[in-house]
């Protein structure tokens, strides 16, 4: 399993600078073994539709939908609260990392505050 963050699948519905290397990780693997966040969703689908409209937006989203959305719970928030404490991580990074980890999946990045920490295959 896999899990790409929101920087990632932002590149790819921009067709940003990283987009053909994140498209090679997604498009290789069975969107049932995607790991998605619900934080991802939230961060693609505020930053497509600023950026490509409403429709896109949408269109992101029903791609997100078909990965393994990964909703938030109170062993999940813990989890995560334990990450920023151990790596300094901003609240929407250890929730995503939380998520990814809790799924033993490589969480495929290209934000540096993830950059060297254990599970991650920096983009």
């Amino acid at each position: 399993m896999i899990s790409v963050d929101s920087y990632g699948w932002i590149e790819r519905f921009t067709d940003g600078p990283k987009a053909a290397e994140y498209n090679r990780v997604i498009d290789k693997i069975d969107p049932s073994e995607l790991i998605t966040s619900v934080v991802v969703m939230y961060e693609v689908y505020k930053k497509v539709k600023r950026l490509k409209g409403e429709e896109m937006a949408l269109e992101a989203v029903a791609a997100l939908s078909q990965t393994k959305v990964v909703p938030i719970d109170q062993t999940l928030s813990l989890e995560a609260a334990d990450y920023s404490l151990e790596y300094g991580l901003h609240f929407a990074d250890a929730l995503v990392y939380a998520t990814s980890r809790r799924f033993s999946a490589e969480l495929h990045t290209s934000d540096e505050d993830l950059k060297g920490l254990p599970g991650i295959s920096f983009v």
